[in-house]
């Protein structure tokens, strides 16, 4: 990565809806060499995709948390198992497998503090392998959209 597909990486963060022709615009080369820059970060597995922005509020998800769960028995076909459960709960926006106190963490974003307590009760505590678990209410959440520099 050199600095001007740093630059492309920073545009395209910031905008992955514009043309090649603005985005060469906005880092300075030709459109045909911004082209073939963009192909190869695909290529190379940089860029791995275009996503919407969604607004979590606007589909009446207003509490966002994170869960914090330890579970047994320690295996990787229980953690592969329930990271595959969690996934495919439509509350779940991201799954973590960290290493400290908990195994997983869960982030979810619910309509209301008793959705969350519904939620929790509703799709944890029935699960054998999930020994334990808190949760942690988000107030805000800033989300850093741009790259540094890459080196």
């Amino acid at each position: 990565m050199d600095d001007i597909d740093s630059a492309i990486v920073r545009e395209l963060q910031s905008n992955a809806r514009q043309t090649n022709r603005d985005l060469a615009r906005a880092v300075g080369i030709a459109p045909s060499t911004c082209l073939e820059r963009v192909r190869l970060l695909r290529d190379r597995g940089v860029i791995t995709g275009y996503h919407a922005e969604i607004s979590l509020p606007a589909l009446n998800r207003h509490v966002q948390a994170f869960l914090h769960l330890q579970v047994r028995p320690m295996s990787r076909e229980v953690i592969e198992n329930l990271k595959t459960y969690i996934s495919g709960l439509p509350e779940v926006l991201s799954v973590f497998v960290v290493a400290g106190g908990d195994d997983l963490m869960v982030h979810v974003a619910v309509p209301s503090v008793d959705g969350l307590h519904s939620f929790l009760m509703d799709k944890f505590t029935q699960r054998r392998e999930i020994v334990g678990f808190r949760s942690s209410v988000i107030y805000q959440h800033n989300r850093n959209r741009v790259l540094g520099e890459i080196s």
